[in-house]
């Protein structure tokens, strides 16, 4: 049985439309309980990837908090380097929003320190699993990560090169993840310990789609089909078949894991320009056969998974399994 990992990015309301300067609102913290609710339903296990403007929302906090105690959930973090603290004037050459990996050494780690003590503070758990804003990483950053008590992180997406995503000093770019290994590894560092590196599901794929029967669509999913597309366990409204060939194909495969990510404000209808209305939030999460998530959620051949544990999973040793379970339930609950 595959073990199904259930990512969110938390963060605030439709940051694809945000403009540097503009107020960043966080009113889909009140749509997540329901997400959290449908997963309880189906014993799955969420890992909420928390970002700076959400863990300064009380009625997030309170939500987070709450099924974390329980068991329910777990609290991760998740780091945009443009509004997290401590603030520092980049020097602007490109209109990209800056990766993190764009800032002098001590600045990263002071906004990785301040949100890491920042989600200890609001809610008591000490998070240790991590999902990079933008998905950029590199050598430094897997080391402060380490240095802060995290053991797993879940920025990597393979077969996707994110060079086209312009940063904002001169030359900067994300990460090119075209040749990453598809299984977690684990990524040494120069502090003597490592974080293990569990990357999203994503299939490379030439199968052909019909989604249709207009021309236009034909035509292009022919094309995409000819080159190659990257496929995401990741709704997006139109792409259920998609999902469920990703999942069949990771069945029969020898990874042990498939894993979803959704941002939170995707759950809140108007939250991003993916789930425009109350219509299409109804067709993401209602439970009728339809249901692009429930079809995921309601799999057989899956189990709940925390991603915090699965390095722990993954050690040879019994009782180095023990251990580091230990440990990081030590680091969760205070």
């Amino acid at each position: 049985m595959k073990k199904l990992i259930i990512t969110i990015d938390t963060e605030g309301d439709d940051l694809w439309s945000w403009k540097q300067g503009d107020a960043i609102t966080t009113n889909n913290t009140l749509f997540l309980d329901r997400f959290q609710r449908l997963c309880n339903k189906y014993n799955f296990f969420p890992v909420w990837l928390t970002n700076y403007e959400m863990i300064q929302d009380d009625r997030y906090v309170e939500f987070v908090k709450k099924y974390a105690l329980e068991g329910k959930a777990e609290i991760g973090m998740h780091l945009h380097a443009w509004n997290n603290p401590p603030m520092y004037q980049l020097e602007v050459a490109q209109e990209g929003a800056p990766y993190l990996i764009e800032y002098p050494d001590d600045v990263m780690e002071a906004k990785i320190k301040f949100l890491t003590d920042l989600i200890f503070e609001r809610t008591g758990i000490k998070p240790v699993s991590h999902r990079a804003g933008r998905w950029a990483t590199n050598e430094k950053y897997f080391e402060l990560l380490s240095k802060y008590g995290y053991v797993v992180d879940c920025s990597v997406t393979p077969h996707v090169d994110w060079k086209t995503s312009l940063g904002q000093t001169e030359g900067s770019c994300g990460s090119d993840y075209s040749s990453a290994k598809d299984k977690p590894y684990s990524i040494d560092t120069s502090n003597g310990s490592s974080v293990l590196e569990v990357p999203v599901t994503i299939l490379r794929s030439h199968k052909l789609f019909l989604k249709t029967s207009s021309a236009k669509n034909l035509a292009r999913s022919i094309w995409h089909a000819m080159k190659g597309t990257e496929l995401w366990i990741r709704p997006n409204g139109d792409n259920l078949e998609e999902m469920k060939y990703v999942l069949d194909q990771t069945y029969v495969s020898d990874r042990d894991y498939a894993m979803f990510m959704i941002h939170s404000s995707e759950l809140m209808p108007g939250g991003s320009p993916t789930f425009k209305d109350e219509r299409s939030i109804e067709k993401l999460q209602h439970g009728d056969r339809k249901s692009k998530l429930l079809i995921v959620i309601r799999s057989q051949k899956t189990k709940k998974f925390a991603l915090c544990a699965l390095k722990a999973a993954r050690q040879a040793s019994p009782h180095r399994r023990q251990r580091l379970l230990d440990r990081v339930k030590d680091r969760l609950f205070i």
